[in-house]
């Protein structure tokens, strides 16, 4: 067994409290299919275009999210985090996750796993055994601030979504080397 045999985590939205559902949509990232290279850390580096309807009502801002959960640790890979999107924004053009982007509202990144407040392509280790998953996921909050600051874990973030967060919804792509 060499150290990147292991079992492939389950999507983990599955465990959490099930939400509202919000539409997700991309031109760029097709659901369950491999990313274009634009996504990936090593050729584009580039966030992909999101779109989202059918917010539940009440919602007064938005968190975006891209997570890995099978990147070979016990907590998967956070690789971007947009934080308090207004609530009028439901789309965002490809390319606004990098570094000194032009973010909509008074929104802010907060450092991915790879430690920088950006958006970070795909980028799984060579040889793992099975195609990674990357969630870009769009979180509904009550609120209009999620209340954290730049300086905010994304799994703080995530924790603070557990009990802030009113509708949630996902696309997500794959990417093996």
């Amino acid at each position: 067994m060499s150290s990147l045999d292991r079992i492939q985590p389950p999507n983990p939205y599955d465990h959490l409290p099930q939400l509202p559902g919000i539409e997700v949509t991309s031109t760029d990232v097709t659901d369950g299919k491999p990313l274009k290279s634009d996504q990936v850390a090593a050729e584009g580096n580039s966030s992909p275009q999101l779109s989202w309807s059918g917010a539940p009502e009440g919602t007064k801002s938005y968190v975006i999210t891209c997570f890995d959960p099978d990147a070979p640790t016990p907590s998967g890979f956070w690789h971007w985090v947009l934080v308090d999107v207004p609530a009028e924004v439901t789309s965002l053009d490809a390319g606004i996750g990098a570094a000194g982007g032009d973010l909509p509202g008074s929104s802010f990144m907060l450092k991915n796993d790879g430690g920088s407040a950006d958006f970070m392509g795909a980028a799984p280790p060579e040889g793992d055994v099975f195609p990674h998953r990357y969630y870009f996921a769009v979180h509904a909050v009550g609120e209009e601030s999620l209340g954290i600051d730049a300086d905010t874990s994304p799994a703080v973030c995530s924790f603070n979504l557990a009990f802030k967060a009113i509708g949630r919804g996902f696309v997500h792509g794959t990417y093996q080397y």
